[in-house]
């Protein structure tokens, strides 16, 4: 089915979707931001913090397959979250400065996947918003209303931002695994200063 030329935000430099369909209505991006802030993100933060990549090349999970279709459209594909929203803005703008003109952003939740859909995980809608607002924070702030609506979004409810994470369904699903830990990790706005970028089907640090 084509897909309607108003829905693709090609007017707007920041553009915001879901899952792998929201990848593919929109209009082609020179930087596409994969959020999963309790699972792809996370595991990508850890491994490159940790001197290591993430090899998401043969992983089936939905956000990996995501992350390799962005690359597959010609995208420079990183991987962002509350946890390094501001480091991941600057490594962006660093990417228009070397690029000398308008450098198009696509940041797409990736939200989780089960028998009945896309859930649309308030986790993901939290870092999304996180970067939509460091960039703009930054200058780059010409947003389609659907980004502008997850960065505002995000500024409002900015210092809940804990709480929200551990009580979402997301959270209380891996403290019940034993995962609390995690999860209070992922809260932790900007702790991060590494950026993933997806290099082959691997996640390195920018």
């Amino acid at each position: 089915m084509p897909i309607d030329p108003a829905l693709t935000q090609s007017d707007y430099q920041v553009r915001f979707d879901w899952g792998l369909a929201g990848l593919r209505r929109l209009a082609p991006a020179h930087v596409v931001v994969v959020v999963q802030t309790l699972g792809l993100t996370a595991h990508a933060l850890s491994a490159v913090e940790n001197t290591a990549g993430l090899d998401v090349s043969l992983d089936d999970d939905e956000a990996a397959a995501l992350a390799r279709a962005a690359y597959e459209t010609g995208a420079h594909v990183v991987a962002g979250s509350l946890r390094n929203a501001a480091a991941v803005a600057a490594h962006v703008l660093d990417v228009q400065r070397s690029r000398a003109e308008r450098t198009s952003i696509s940041v797409i939740a990736a939200g989780d996947t089960d028998e009945a859909g896309l859930r649309f995980a308030v986790e993901d809608l939290l870092g999304a918003g996180a970067i939509v607002a460091a960039l703009g924070d930054l200058g780059i702030d010409h947003a389609s209303p659907d980004a502008a609506v997850a960065g505002e979004g995000f500024r409002a409810l900015g210092g809940a931002v804990r709480h929200l994470l551990t009580a979402s369904g997301g959270g209380r699903a891996l403290a019940a695994d034993g995962r609390r830990e995690a999860v209070l990790a992922a809260a932790a706005r900007d702790a991060a200063s590494v950026v993933p970028v997806l290099r082959d089907g691997v996640f390195i640090a920018a």
